[in-house]
């Protein structure tokens, strides 16, 4: 009789807590909401300390704590969740600590695929970013067998880092960056120049573009620059031939013109060089159309986070105020929340209060972003 009641208790409990939370988010969506939120899920192990508990049960505290963030972060509207759940660096930890860490993820992610699975209930795809060769195999299948599984869903995005740290993600990003860059050109490098844009001059190769330094354009002199960019547009010119009327063969005006512009435009850059044959930086921007420059984008695009969008607030449990090597090429425009609870003390109020500091500084994050 006794467990009847606690039960009945315990549902309605559940069923008023629902309620006043809904009653919460309903309030909160009337500002702006977090699209993204990240986690540090710090001091799990303080926590199992502090409590007196074995090793490794702070970690399955964490574990059931974040579960409930989730829940929170979706009722309330936020579609992408990103999580630290183990770094690099963690592998230098005794083996005995890193081996039951792997075992409580292996178990974990077996249970994202169970069909009362949060992962399921809401619809929500998962990746795993990092390193994952770094991962013992089991652990390296399993991660791929959820994202396979999950691969259709379309409402919510859980992001779990494991065996990452941001500095490994930018390497690896700038690596992939440039061996495909190097791919592009190499068709171009099988040739003397690619679209006139690098030619030889006294037999040196001058590359016309901004990847040049102003010390290294400091050494070429005004009639030698004037014959590489000569070169060039001529050879502008003729591509202008494909430009034909029905394959006439006749070269159509707005090549030539367009090309000629080009030339004056060569010609009030040499005006504009200063005594030590430096071109100054704005006027050689004009002219940037080498092909081998490597941009911000394409080392974005390379990233292990880049299927989804920069943090909005990333929260640090702890009272820890370091980033400690997650997501720093992401959260340059991003609110830190540091609240003093340990990771599996965390509750519902943090998270409202992360929110509402997120809708006080609003304002000035767009501000910021709109910069860049």
């Amino acid at each position: 009789m006794g467990t009847l009641c606690g039960s009945r208790l315990s549902e309605l409990f559940g069923s008023l807590g629902s309620f006043f939370r809904k009653c919460m988010f309903c309030i909160l969506s009337m500002g702006p909401i977090p699209n993204h939120f990240a986690f540090i899920m710090d001091g799990n192990r303080r926590y199992g300390k502090k409590e007196k508990m074995e090793e490794g049960a702070g970690h399955r505290a964490g574990f059931s704590v974040l579960m409930s963030m989730l829940k929170y972060c979706y009722e309330l509207g936020v579609t992408h969740v990103t999580i630290y759940a183990f770094s690099i660096e963690n592998f230098k930890r005794k083996p005995d600590e890193v081996q039951n860490l792997m075992d409580l993820i292996l178990e974990k992610i077996d249970g994202l695929l169970k069909e009362e699975s949060l992962v399921n209930k809401y619809g929500i795809r998962v990746y795993f970013i990092g390193n994952l060769k770094l991962l013992s195999e089991p652990v390296r299948v399993a991660s791929e067998k959820v994202m396979k599984a999950t691969a259709n869903n379309t409402k919510c995005v859980l992001l779990i880092c494991i065996a990452y740290t941001s500095c490994d993600e930018i390497v690896q990003a700038v690596h992939e960056s440039c061996k495909n860059k190097w791919e592009e050109i190499q068709p171009c490098n099988s040739h003397k120049s690619c679209n006139g844009r690098i030619e030889e001059v006294d037999g040196k190769n001058i590359d016309d573009g901004i990847g040049h330094s102003v010390q290294e354009l400091s050494g070429v002199q005004a009639n030698d620059l004037r014959a590489t960019r000569a070169s060039t547009f001529c050879n502008d010119v003729a591509q202008g031939v494909e430009s034909t009327d029905n394959g006439s063969g006749v070269v159509g005006h707005d090549a030539v013109h367009g090309s000629c512009d080009k030339w004056g435009e060569v010609q009030s850059l040499e005006a504009s060089i200063t005594g030590d044959g430096v071109i100054p930086y704005v006027k050689r921007e004009k002219l940037a159309v080498n092909p081998s420059i490597l941009k911000v984008v394409d080392i974005e695009r390379h990233m292990y986070m880049s299927v989804a969008p920069n943090p909005d607030v990333l929260i640090r449990s702890s009272g820890e105020t370091r980033l400690s090597n997650f997501l720093l090429w992401q959260t340059s425009n991003c609110l830190l929340y540091s609240p003093n609870a340990l990771w599996p003390d965390m509750r519902l109020w943090h998270l409202v209060w992360a929110v509402l500091d997120f809708q006080r500084n609003h304002s000035y994050f767009e501000k910021k972003r709109k910069q860049f």
